[in-house]
């Protein structure tokens, strides 16, 4: 053989072993193989909406089914509590009811017990009045503007004044003396009659009550031409 045969048998089997190094390298370094997670499946939309609602309700009558189950294979008694039936309840809320009424009433009867005094005072009489024989009146001409200052004794003849009216007094009375208000008031009863006319004319009653000196206002008499008060009473 030649040099150069032998050159290029030295090169072949250079590359040749060189090939065969890399081979077995790969094949000596493996590694475990990983489980790669697979993506869940979808599920499929129904175009049925009504599809969709009877599966769900048949879901939910399967889990009311199985949960039925569970609890009659329990033990009697161990999910069983104590529940006030609700008769029971009613009377007992009626009974609790009439006792807040009843405590009501019982303070309410309490409170006006306790403010009802336990003597009542009873109230005092007024004074008697003094009676006396004579009314002193004052009467008054509206037109002359003149004035007079008369008695009338009680039960008495009747007076007259201005030939016109006609006093007759029935009673007069004054406070009593321990009573610190001075008060006089008469009975009268008036009449008008004019005299001095040819053709007499019957009396006619003008005024008739209580006349009181210290409120002359309080029941007047009403005559256009005239007026009178009492002034007084005299022993």
């Amino acid at each position: 053989m030649t040099r150069r045969g032998r050159l290029l048998a030295g090169v072949l089997v250079v590359g040749l072993a060189a090939a065969g190094i890399g081979v077995a390298q790969t094949e000596q370094e493996p590694q475990d193989a990983q489980p790669v997670p697979q993506p869940q499946p979808q599920q499929p939309v129904s175009a049925d909406p009504v599809a969709d609602i009877l599966i769900r309700q048949q879901e939910e009558q399967d889990a009311a089914r199985r949960a039925t189950e569970a609890l009659n294979r329990a033990p009697p008694g161990a999910l069983i509590q104590s529940q006030p039936r609700p008769a029971e309840q009613a009377e007992a809320e009626q009974a609790d009811e009439a006792e807040e009424e009843e405590a009501e009433e019982t303070e309410i009867a309490e409170a006006d017990t306790e403010e009802v005094p336990e003597t009542l005072e009873e109230p005092e009489e007024p004074p008697a009045r003094e009676r006396r024989p004579v009314a002193i009146i004052q009467a008054l001409d509206k037109t002359t503007a003149e004035t007079m200052r008369f008695e009338v004794q009680v039960g008495g003849p009747p007076v007259r004044f201005r030939n016109t009216l006609i006093f007759t007094a029935r009673a007069c009375e004054v406070n009593a003396e321990d009573d610190p208000q001075e008060e006089a008031a008469a009975y009268l009863e008036i009449r008008s009659q004019p005299r001095g006319t040819n053709q007499p004319t019957q009396a006619r009653q003008v005024f008739r009550g209580w006349m009181f000196a210290s409120a002359p206002a309080v029941n007047p008499l009403e005559h256009p031409n005239y007026d009178a008060w009492v002034v007084g009473c005299r022993a």
